[in-house]
């Protein structure tokens, strides 16, 4: 008869998820997920299966949880330009307490172009991503406060890249006041 768990399985998602957000996947040791878990390497893998396996549901969750708060930022009562400043000023004002970047981008440039499962399921995300912010962008055009001769599409597009350029810029060392003058350059393109 297999014991039961004496843990908290989604607590220790969450805890590999800002493991591989700080470090990335590769640089994220066994030993590393062990420390972050508080678990032990056994109790990982028989629950997780892999680090591969962990990874997944650690990216899904990160995806569930960003997403979220996005989408409700989306569906707010806000005009269309000040949702995307909100958006915007999100990476200009990023919790202290959160890792540097985006799991999400790091994970695109890190495992996308080598790993078909964690490509998809990026792809799968973007979409998401996209769709919704076309949908306010359109809905901004339409009330005239977003350019009407701009493509709504290409603007969501525009806008999802500015946000991954910004987190990898902040990866990277760039200040808030950086970050700041990039969202404020998007937001008059709009």
């Amino acid at each position: 008869m297999p014991r039961p768990r004496q843990f908290d399985e989604e607590r220790a998602v969450d805890a590999a998820m800002r493991a591989f957000w700080t470090a990335g996947y590769e640089a994220t040791s066994t030993q590393d997920l062990c420390d972050a878990t508080g678990l032990g390497r056994s109790s990982i893998y028989n629950t997780f299966t892999s680090k591969h396996d962990l990874f997944e549901r650690a990216l899904r969750r990160y995806m569930t949880t960003k997403n979220a708060a996005t989408f409700a930022l989306l569906d707010g009562d806000e005009s269309a330009k000040d949702k995307m400043r909100a958006l915007l000023w999100q990476v200009v004002d990023a919790p202290e307490e959160d890792p540097l970047g985006c799991l999400v981008v790091n994970s695109m440039i890190e495992l996308a172009p080598r790993d078909p499962e964690v490509a998809a399921a990026l792809r799968d995300d973007q979409r998401l991503r996209l769709a919704a912010l076309q949908t306010v962008l359109e809905t901004g055009r339409r009330a005239g406060e977003i350019d009407k001769a701009k493509s709504a599409e290409a603007l969501a597009h525009f806008i999802n890249a500015t946000i991954s350029g910004m987190r990898v810029a902040a990866r990277g060392g760039a200040d808030r006041a950086a970050l700041a003058a990039v969202a404020t350059t998007a937001l008059n393109a709009l």
